[in-house]
């Protein structure tokens, strides 16, 4: 493969000196203090800062799997709700803030007021986890967790025992988080969220970890309640590409115009990925088959080798396409690439199959909430499993989705669903009748394009057992059963599950 010289991790970018400060040197047998310790991230950075000796405890509200099991079996103590008492029983030497914490958390409060030392969680991860080491980061509104996971994998394949942080559970680990195996000449890979950091700290997390390589998979508006504008989301994204270094390497999706306008102007490396001609990395003759897709994969216009991946959907290929590159430009061959995906498991809660059931009927859980992630995760159902019928569970439950914003491109986005069940929307108070998801709207909208739409959360009393009744009364044999959230759903998984075990 004729890949231009590009200096690896290890000769490079990820030499110590002796007088740099190692990583963990400042925290050992420190105890950390996690508010908002059932977030993903949060939870998976306790966790791996827990392996490596420190005291950790925590607190959350609303706390449900698979964060909440997680912390159960790494065996983490966290306190359900907030409250000074809970701060003051265990002393922290250092309070982690989530970005979810604003001001008038009691347990913040009592921080502030006792001055005890605050961290925004990726300022931890930056310190303690990435230190000197080779910084991958991964960024774009969508397929960042898969992306991740996918690079993590395929490093970890090829025997170079990566550093990572994953904002889900990806399976080949079993863990969100972990140090870099080699401390002193190791690489890092975080998936960078445009989000914010901390009520403190306003920058997108990604802009604290340093890239050394970054991706760029896609930019779309998202995160309403901290962007006004697209425009503004792409300041954040420039400023990303600023920060990586002229011997790093930037990655970028070839077929986004608003990822290539933010790349535009790096002054490092620049590789393009995607499905048209003209992307340095491209896939050809996509083919879905049993068990994941295949394609030919072409490295500025050449062919180069047949590729399996265990994944369906074109932004799947997109996600894989983009990981590739990183692990060429890390040292890999292509031959140990290869092999290393044919090992790659998704993370959870991403096209998660829940289970199959009475009828053969399957349930299948998925994190997407944005419409285009609706969107593309339905059209890699429908390439899936072609002649069965879909119905698409939806819980509208990010600041973005709970929102009006996106009351047109959710009525666009359900195409290949023949059945569309909208849940509650989630804290629907905060924004008023004139500012919120109007639901009852987009199933009208739903319903005029011929699909069958419920509506749950009429009496939240019964709700989401309101949902499950519907299910049983309208399910057929060869279901695919797909749920759409960010959140818990209000438990409906448990409740499907148990109710299709039921009637098995």
């Amino acid at each position: 493969m004729s890949v231009p010289n590009f200096p690896t991790f290890w000769g490079v970018f990820c030499i110590y000196r002796d007088s740099v400060r190692k990583p963990y040197e400042n925290l050992i047998m420190s105890s950390l203090y996690f508010i908002g310790i059932g977030g993903t991230a949060m939870a998976s950075v306790a966790v791996a800062l827990s392996h490596l000796g420190h005291a950790i405890t925590g607190s959350d509200t609303g706390l449900y799997p698979p964060m909440s099991t997680y912390l159960d079996e790494h065996h983490i103590r966290y306190f359900s709700g907030f409250s000074a008492d809970n701060l003051k029983s265990v002393k922290p030497d250092m309070v982690v803030v989530g970005n979810a914490v604003s001001r008038g958390n009691e347990e913040l409060e009592y921080a502030l007021n006792e001055r005890m030392e605050l961290v925004a969680m990726p300022d931890l991860v930056r310190r303690e986890l990435i230190g000197k080491n080779t910084s991958i980061v991964v960024a774009g509104t969508h397929g960042k967790t898969t992306t991740t996971s996918i690079v993590a994998w395929l490093l970890e394949s090829g025997g170079l025992k990566p550093g990572f942080l994953v904002g889900g559970i990806p399976e080949n680990f079993g863990i969100g988080c972990r140090p870099s195996g080699r401390s002193d000449e190791g690489c890092f890979v975080s998936e960078g969220d445009e989000y914010d950091t901390a009520f403190f700290d306003k920058r997108s997390k990604f802009m604290l970890y340093r890239p050394d390589i970054a991706i760029i998979n896609n930019i779309e508006f998202d995160h309403a309640d901290i962007f006004s504008s697209l425009e503004e989301i792409k300041r954040s994204f420039r400023l990303l590409v600023n920060l990586i270094p002229s011997n790093g390497a930037l990655i970028v999706n070839g077929d986004d115009p608003a990822a290539m306008e933010v790349s535009s102007k790096a002054l490092c490396r620049v590789e393009t990925f995607g499905l048209t001609d003209g992307c340095d990395w491209t896939a050809q003759n996509i083919r879905v088959e049993e068990n994941g897709s295949s394609f030919d994969l072409y490295y500025k216009g050449g062919f180069e080798r047949r590729f399996n991946a265990p994944l369906f959907g074109s932004y799947n290929i997109l996600n894989t396409l983009a990981s590739i590159a990183v692990a060429t430009l890390s040292g890999m061959t292509l031959e140990m690439t290869a092999e290393g995906l044919r090992e790659f498991l998704r993370p959870k809660r991403r096209m998660e199959t829940v289970g199959t059931y009475e009828g053969n009927i399957t349930v299948i859980e998925d994190f997407a909430h944005h419409p285009t992630a609706i969107r593309v995760t339905l059209e890699a159902i429908k390439e899936r499993w072609p002649e069965r019928r879909i119905i698409t569970c939806f819980e509208a439950r990010s600041n973005t989705t709970t929102r009006n914003i996106f009351q047109k491109e959710l009525a666009e986005c359900f195409g290949p669903a023949d059945i569309v069940v909208l849940g509650k929307v989630h804290r629907p108070e905060r924004y008023g009748p004139e500012g919120g998801l109007d639901t009852a709207r987009l199933k009208k909208e739903l319903e005029e394009q011929g699909k069958t739409v419920f509506l749950g959360g009429s009496d939240p009393k019964n709700y989401p057992a309101d949902i499950v009744g519907f299910l049983e009364s309208c399910r057929k044999k060869d279901d695919v059963v797909l749920m759409l959230t960010n959140g818990s759903f209000a438990g409906l998984k448990t409740a499907l599950t148990e109710s299709f075990q039921k009637k098995r």
